[in-house]
């Protein structure tokens, strides 16, 4: 598992907080009418005016084809963008990644597109709460078992679904580090977290059942029962006596 040194962590923290900056002006885009390719071509178009340049977009096999991955409803993650406009009612998750000076940064957004019934609000704001319930215990020696249990625990007491299949992880130097972090688990178990490490945590929850299944373009991650979902994602670096959230 990856610690960065203070040098490093500057140059994470700086990416981190551009990437921040330029989801929060994609998503102010996002309305009834617009589309997921469209919003994505235009992160790309800031990501390099940084210099920098897209961590998805050619990532994996097959390559994923784009800058932003752009989820609608069913979709938990992984949503390949297309031209078809969103539309009202819509819950769209927006996730996004750079490599900026070497160093890689990791976040997502929810969106809804009024109307939203009020069980899909708290949907959202359920896996929001859900990531900063474990910020707030987070320090060096907790464990990733202690995360995911108190991830677990307040999504459930909500009555959500908790995805089983995907989950957070280390970031830095590469997109996906050491260690994996569940959104479930048991207290005590697993890997400790040390100062100097940088997560990124991603609750991914559902309206209904938690079982998913990847869609026929061999990427976007679906619920298999239809149910809405919801996704928030903050790279978290974990500091000597707590931990400091990058992208707020």
């Amino acid at each position: 598992m990856q610690t960065n040194t203070p040098e490093e962590i500057a140059i994470i923290e700086k990416g981190a907080k551009l990437l921040s900056r330029i989801l929060s002006d994609t998503i102010a885009q996002a309305k009834a009418g617009s589309t997921g390719l469209e919003l994505s071509l235009y992160a790309e178009e800031e990501i390099k005016k940084l210099g920098a340049a897209p961590a998805f977009k050619g990532y994996g096999n097959p390559p994923f084809p784009h800058t932003v991955c752009v989820s609608a409803n069913e979709c938990v993650v992984h949503g390949v963008p297309s031209e078809t406009p969103f539309k009202k009612g819509d819950l769209i998750g927006f996730d996004i990644g750079m490599v900026y000076n070497g160093f890689y940064s990791d976040m997502a957004r929810m969106v809804m597109i009024e109307p939203a019934d009020s069980r899909e609000k708290q949907l959202v704001q359920c896996a929001k709460s859900a990531l900063y319930k474990a910020v707030e215990i987070i320090k060096p020696g907790v464990t990733v078992g202690d995360i995911g249990s108190v991830i677990q625990k307040h999504v459930e007491g909500q009555g959500f679904g908790v995805v089983r299949d995907l989950a957070g992880h280390g970031v830095g130097r590469s997109l996906h580090e050491e260690p994996e972090i569940p959104n479930f688990g048991k207290p005590g178990t697993g890997p400790s977290l040390k100062s100097g490490m940088v997560v990124a945590l991603e609750p991914m929850i559902t309206l209904g059942d938690w079982r998913v299944k990847v869609a026929e373009d061999k990427w976007s991650v679906v619920t298999r029962d239809g149910s809405k979902t919801a996704h928030h994602e903050d790279m978290i670096l974990i500091t000597d006596d707590g931990c400091r959230v990058l992208t707020e």
